[in-house]
């Protein structure tokens, strides 16, 4: 009967112990989430930072006016040993500096940091109605780059040719988190449009990181996911795991024999 208790206690305590794994590895885990999702009304758009690559396309009523503000490259391809053209040239891109400044053909020095897409095609298409009849501007980011370290599958740096990602599409580029990662205690770096960095404490257990000003990432965030205590006792076991395993795995197989021999006693 004490053997039996025993391993009813064993069971219950094996149970308990899933129980509160679940709470450390599961993502989103309040119930309101769909009242969360539903209150975020604004659309997120990306802010312009330094080191962006912009590329800026200017439309008009008359195409060869607005081509002196489409600046053009050739790219590697179209260089082709013979000389020859096989495609269209590609418009060159603007590299946003440090001040938040790029320099535009006629316009001159244009500080965009801080603006969004419309807000930037706004601004140039106001200040091409002196040279231009109803001119059209598109503005595109590329470059958007982001990295993932700590406790992910694959940790790196990735550049998104798309200008709009969440931290969970981040994680799911690097392979989403480890056993050991902490769920509750990612770090974000983030740096703004004056050059400042800040950390930030991001707990994915919570629905509300869906409305957080920080579910959208910038260009150049770092996501930075700590390692449990028990990944921390590993790195400090280092070498003498192999000698921990042996001596669990004999200790495991005395007390199973043990039990077995009990048993038939009975």
């Amino acid at each position: 009967m004490k053997l039996r208790s025993l391993l009813l206690i064993g069971l219950c305590t094996l149970m308990f112990t899933g129980c509160n794994s679940y709470k450390k590895v599961a993502y989103l885990q309040d119930t309101n989430l769909t009242s969360n999702i539903q209150s975020t009304t604004a659309v997120h758009d990306a802010k312009i930072m330094p080191k962006d690559m912009l590329t800026i396309n200017v439309s008009a009523t008359d195409p060869e006016a607005a081509n002196l503000f489409n600046l053009t490259v050739q790219s590697p391809y179209n260089a082709s040993r013979s000389g020859s053209l096989s495609q269209q040239p590609v418009l060159q891109q603007y590299l946003v500096d440090n001040d938040g400044f790029i320099e535009f053909p006629v316009l001159g020095h244009l500080q965009v940091g801080g603006l969004t897409k419309g807000e930037l095609e706004e601004l140039i298409s106001d200040k091409l109605k002196a040279y231009l009849q109803n001119p059209i501007v598109t503005v595109r980011m590329s470059g958007y780059k982001i990295s993932v370290l700590g406790e992910v599958a694959h940790p790196g740096i990735f550049t998104v040719n798309y200008e709009k990602i969440n931290i969970f599409e981040a994680l799911a580029l690097a392979g989403d988190l480890t056993i050991w990662g902490m769920r509750e205690n990612v770090k974000l770096i983030r740096e703004n449009s004056n050059g400042q960095s800040e950390v930030i404490n991001i707990n994915l257990n919570r629905s509300d990181i869906v409305s957080s000003p920080h579910y959208y990432l910038q260009q150049n965030d770092i996501l930075y996911v700590t390692p449990n205590k028990s990944k921390a006792r590993n790195a400090d076991i280092g070498q003498s795991t192999p000698l921990w395993l042996n001596a669990t795995s004999i200790l495991i197989s005395v007390a199973n024999i043990v039990a077995t021999f009990i048993l038939l006693k009975e």
